[in-house]
């Protein structure tokens, strides 16, 4: 594979919401995998035959995501986290009500919230007992994975 074609892929890969992207052609296969917001993306190249690798590509300004504002206090309770990347909602549906609001009691196992990723609509369940103190995202906001969603006290 050349270094243009290269470019290109790690090109689209930054302006886009794909954190990875794998191709395997017929002299070798290439990974490249968007680290986190301020690092750099990573190449590797995998070959049947020796291949220069490439340097890394800094992503562009507009595909970081701002910063977060200063940092608050270490939140206390459990934090729900995002098993995957995808589009955050609260509610089934945009009519719906938001299965849950800060305040509300839940238990484990109860939903909280739909991540859509790929076009399935998958229901992010509670995995402790308690309050929802903090809800993190907003209806409709992208997440990655590892991503905080809520806190449950």
């Amino acid at each position: 594979m050349d270094l243009r074609k290269l470019k290109t892929l790690i090109d689209l890969v930054s302006e886009s919401n794909v954190s990875e992207l794998e191709i395997t052609e017929a002299d070798g296969k290439v990974r490249i995998v968007k680290s986190a917001p301020a690092a750099a993306a990573v190449v590797q190249t995998m070959a049947m035959a020796p291949m220069p690798m490439a340097a890394p590509m800094p992503m562009p300004a507009a595909a970081v995501p701002a910063a977060a504002p200063v940092a608050e206090a270490a939140p206390t309770g459990h934090i729900v986290k995002s098993p995957m990347v995808g589009t955050f909602y609260r509610a089934s549906s945009p009519n719906a009500k938001a299965f849950v609001e800060i305040g509300q009691q839940v238990k484990a196992g109860e939903a909280l919230c739909i991540i859509e990723a790929m076009k399935i609509m998958n229901e992010i369940e509670a995995d402790a007992t308690g309050t929802v103190t903090k809800i993190y995202c907003d209806n409709g906001q992208p997440v990655e994975f590892g991503q905080p969603l809520f806190i449950i006290e």
